[in-house]
């Protein structure tokens, strides 16, 4: 097939402006056919300001031939249901993070792809922007040498005080929400977990959103987790739905023999990369491998799957990647409640670096 994807978004919330705008700034790859929403006048919204039409059920939008790839943005809970529909109605999907809540069902998703001959790529796409992109470089020609220890944190303040619908994120925990950003990124460069620990604990269990409504949090809401790497490389990751910003304890650091290196964020596109060679005193900053985007282009996984197909090779956001870091997720959680370690079965095929970061 040639000529842009033509894409239909499911859910129309928060996140959807996101993605339909970024859309429009690839027209010869990405076309936005339509869209759907349990809520039909965020449909009708979405698709008035960014073209389409708005399909009165999810049905009507899988029947619908001049649909190519769903691109997913529903709520946690209906990722699973939605994806498969959309796997066994014939469709490529792209989906918001995570792929699913549960690693068997991620798994089951990916084979029924392969099953379907269909592609499946999932959020978050981050390890695609500018600033991992060279983080990543700096790291894979050797400049820092064995990277033996890495740290990450995810410090994402209080989603209540500025999300209009709070309460799924509490409930999935802050490990399903936005551990995935780093997580997806470690896994990217240093390959996949063979073993996790943790510890984690309900900060707030009551809590109020920003329309005076009340909800109770009873999955942890502060996690911090040790992972072991099949290449040897130890890893801690903290995650919260606590800290707005912490001075000292932010980004992603890797430490090898030879210098160690801080990216800012392992969210945005424009974070900054430093280098710092063992026993110098100061640190450098390194150039972007291109001119970054500033913050997140959504639609990115998007361009990718577009690329992909078109070009007969497998997109770089796969579901058996997202799958895996599922399986780390739920690790995480089994290890915090047992106080034991727990084995990650799973395994994946490495993306490839972008080219314009070969």
């Amino acid at each position: 097939m040639s000529g842009p994807l033509k894409v239909a978004i499911v859910g129309c919330g928060n996140i959807s402006t996101g993605y339909a705008k970024t859309m429009q700034a690839h027209p010869g790859k990405l076309t936005l056919v339509g869209a759907f929403d349990t809520d039909r006048s965020r449909a009708e919204a979405l698709v008035k300001t960014f073209g389409g039409k708005a399909y009165t059920t999810l049905d009507e939008l899988l029947a619908d031939p001049g649909v190519e790839a769903v691109c997913n943005l529903t709520i946690f809970a209906a990722h699973v249901p939605v994806i498969t529909a959309a796997l066994n109605a014939g469709k490529h999907v792209h989906t918001e993070k995570p792929i699913a809540l549960d690693a068997g069902e991620a798994q089951a998703l990916v084979r029924l792809a392969r099953e379907k001959n269909l592609r499946l790529s999932s959020a978050p796409i981050t390890f695609m922007g500018e600033a991992q992109q060279t983080a990543w470089k700096a790291i894979r020609t050797g400049r820092l040498g064995t990277v033996r220890v890495a740290y990450a944190e995810m410090n994402w303040g209080r989603p209540e005080k500025w999300h209009p619908n709070p309460a799924p994120f509490f409930e999935v925990g802050a490990f399903y929400d936005v551990g995935v950003y780093p997580l997806t990124l470690l896994t990217t460069i240093l390959g996949p977990v063979q073993r996790v620990r943790a510890m984690g604990t309900i900060l707030r269990p009551a809590l109020t959103d920003k329309y005076g409504n009340a909800f109770s949090v009873t999955t942890p809401d502060w996690m911090c987790a040790l992972l072991e790497f099949e290449s040897g490389t130890i890893a801690r990751l903290t995650v919260n739905f606590y800290i707005w910003e912490s001075k000292q304890q932010q980004g992603v650091e890797f430490h090898g023999d030879q210098a160690s290196l801080f990216l800012s964020t392992p969210h945005d596109f424009n974070g900054v990369v430093e280098l710092r060679e063992n026993g110098t005193p100061d640190w450098i900053t390194l150039p972007p491998v291109r001119e970054p985007y500033p913050g997140v282009e959504w639609a990115r996984g998007l361009t990718e799957l577009h690329d992909a197909l078109r070009a007969g090779r497998p997109q770089r956001p796969t579901g058996a990647h997202a799958a895996h870091v599922v399986e780390i997720i739920q690790g995480v959680h089994r290890a915090n409640e047992s106080g034991e370690g727990v084995t990650i079965e799973s395994r994946f095929t490495s993306p490839e670096p972008m080219e314009w970061a070969l």
